[in-house]
């Protein structure tokens, strides 16, 4: 059931406290452990974050037989999270013997006095590697790694490769420029160190639209060219800073955007009549050019800069339109994350979000790029997609995968040889993103974008929507599914994605017909039962709790209930509503505690 991550690189990035110490600590495990002793001499709920990580570091070690931490592990800290009650969560990435980990995370909770109450690991064998001598060259599994990524590679580093019930000595090589990727972006590429076997080929950057998704749409001839509103700035721009004289300084402008008309900005006085399209209020966010070009780096753009302090037309034309929209969309999230859960950014470390529009030539898809930190839109492939993919719900979305990034992390279980992912923990990361993508649209609540509970309907498709969280099956491009069963472990991302996020629409809103919004909806269940929703906002906070204390890379739909319920534990109380109407809601999409599968599927 648990199931180790993909992707080899792990941000160290901070939720709410971060500290980078480290100390040598112990193996062995459950899943998701709870317990009340305390560690010997407990610090106070007023400790520092340094105390915190050692009272969790040391009660991992403690508590070995539930962390499955052992003498040869070393942890280092890469969240720390103190709950307004003074409860507290250490997320953990471990090596071995002074090997990385593939598969090693854990979060660690204490109480309010740094008592261990329990552990959520990413996988269940013990690790104890005894030899950690290659018989591939690192030079070898670069060039292996080169050839089946098709680009560049860099420096193979050895690993501890402890997915999938494996214990295998391997190589992690990071390969720019791969000609596998759509966009030409980095792979990441992980080979047995004894037999140079391929663990895994897993793309860095994750896209909005599957591979499979695009080739269906040019067979099917379908071209998308999605509705725009094309209008002028209605507000005059003003060149006055919005802060103390001088510069740089905060200013406001306004923005012909392609999909939500005339949107204020805020960007940044240079000069008495030089503006740059970055915004110092939110962490000096920032939109820049790619030029056409497929960028590794952000500080490779160009900048976007304006005489007038007014960007964009409307329309293609005009270079800024594209940015005047990402620019938007990426504002809106950051002030949804910031309103609603009190997170400072994707990484919750104060800086803001990156994006880089007219990526590469001919690239119709959007991206959230773990290695460059920042959104890449392409400006359509010419055939089946028209305009860039700068949407509000598909930046939304994307954003998304950047806080699971610096959060659980969930991978996918497998990647195909044309970049399609598979399995539940990669579903979910798809659900997460596409739950909170949504509600990015209900936060910004622009008139010329009216919220809904569907994704991707300024695209243009056929089918209205790409996706939709109240009866997912309705989106028949990708086949996605509304409720969970055995083939969800190796079902394509996308596709699987409806479990949790029909779970969390009946939890919002409830099952059977209603309109919100303008919107008909009409939510099944697995079982017959009737569910009453508790309201998105509720909702969100349970998911989003769920997200950043009890989810691992690992996490599968069963293990998301319970993270879910352990959440709502948290906020509500075990014998609430909210408790109550989240077991129901995984309950009607057929993920229950008696259906939950072994640890091998």
């Amino acid at each position: 059931m648990r199931r180790p991550h993909i992707r080899s690189h792990r941000l160290a990035i901070a939720v709410a406290v971060t500290t980078a110490a480290t100390l040598t600590a112990g193996v062995a495990g459950a899943a998701t452990a709870h317990n009340t002793a305390a560690p010997a001499a407990a610090p106070s709920a007023t400790s520092s974050p340094d105390k915190i990580v050692e009272a969790a570091r040391a009660a991992a070690v403690a508590h070995g037989s539930a962390t499955g931490v052992g003498k040869k592990d070393t942890l280092k800290a890469v969240d720390t999270m103190v709950d307004p009650d003074g409860r507290q969560h250490v997320r953990f990435v471990r090596t071995h013997r002074g090997l990385p980990v593939l598969g090693g995370d854990l979060v660690v909770h204490l109480s309010a006095h740094s008592a261990y109450e329990g552990v959520t690991r990413a996988y269940r064998h013990q690790v104890d590697l005894s030899d950690t001598d290659p018989k591939l060259s690192a030079g070898q599994a670069e060039t292996k790694a080169a050839k089946v990524a098709e680009g560049q590679a860099g420096t193979a580093e050895l690993v501890v490769d402890a997915r999938d019930d494996r214990l295998t000595l391997a190589y992690q090589v990071e390969v720019a420029d791969s000609r596998t990727d759509e966009a030409g972006g980095a792979r990441t590429v992980v080979l047995d160190a004894a037999t140079g076997a391929v663990l895994s080929n897993t793309p860095a950057n994750d896209s909005f639209l599957s591979p499979a998704l695009q080739a269906k749409l040019r067979k099917r001839g379908e071209r998308l060219n999605p509705a725009t509103r094309q209008f002028a700035p209605a507000a005059p721009a003003t060149d006055k800073a919005a802060t103390t004289p001088g510069y740089p300084a905060a200013a406001k402008g306004t923005g012909a955007s392609f999909f939500v008309g005339s949107v204020p900005l805020s960007t940044t006085q240079t000069a008495k009549k030089s503006f740059v399209l970055k915004d110092s209020t939110r962490g000096n966010t920032e939109t820049r050019d790619a030029g056409d070009k497929e960028l590794e780096k952000f500080s490779g753009g160009k900048a976007f800069t304006s005489a007038t302090n007014r960007w964009g037309n409307g329309t293609t034309s005009d270079r800024a339109t594209a940015a005047v929209d990402a620019q938007y969309g990426i504002t809106s999230t950051l002030d949804f994350y910031k309103k609603t859960f009190g997170r400072k950014g994707i990484k919750n470390d104060g800086r803001g979000a990156h994006a880089l529009v007219h990526f590469g030539q001919n690239v119709g898809n959007a991206f959230w790029s773990s290695d460059c930190g920042c959104m890449l839109y392409g400006d359509g492939d010419g055939k089946t997609f028209a305009k860039p993919l700068v949407v509000l719900d598909v930046t939304g979305h994307e954003l998304t995968h950047g806080v699971v990034d610096a959060t659980a992390n969930l991978q996918p279980t497998r990647v195909d040889e044309e970049g399609n992912q598979f399995g539940e923990p990669g579903s979910l990361n798809e659900s997460l993103a596409d739950i909170f993508g949504s509600a990015v649209e209900f936060a910004t609540n622009n008139p010329k974008n009216p919220p809904n509970y569907l994704m991707g309907e300024k695209l243009g498709l056929e089918q209205k929507f790409l996706r939709r969280l109240d009866k997912p099956s309705l989106d028949k491009l990708e086949g996605t599914v509304d409720y969970w069963s055995k083939a969800s472990y190796d079902t394509e991302v996308h596709a699987g994605s409806g479990v949790s996020s029909h779970a969390f629409y009946l939890l919002a809103e409830g099952s059977g017909k209603k309109t919100i919004g303008g919107v008909a909806y009409d939510s099944p269940t697995y079982n017959g039962s009737r569910v009453t929703g508790i309201g998105r906002t509720k909702a969100l906070a349970i998911f989003y709790r769920a997200l950043t204390r009890y989810m691992v890379s690992t996490t599968d739909f069963h293990d998301a209930r319970s993270a879910t319920l352990h959440a709502a534990k948290d906020l509500y109380g075990a014998t609430s509503t909210e408790y109550k109407t989240v077991k129901a809601a995984w309950a009607a999409v057929n993920v229950t505690a008696a259906n939950t599968p072994s640890a091998k599927h």
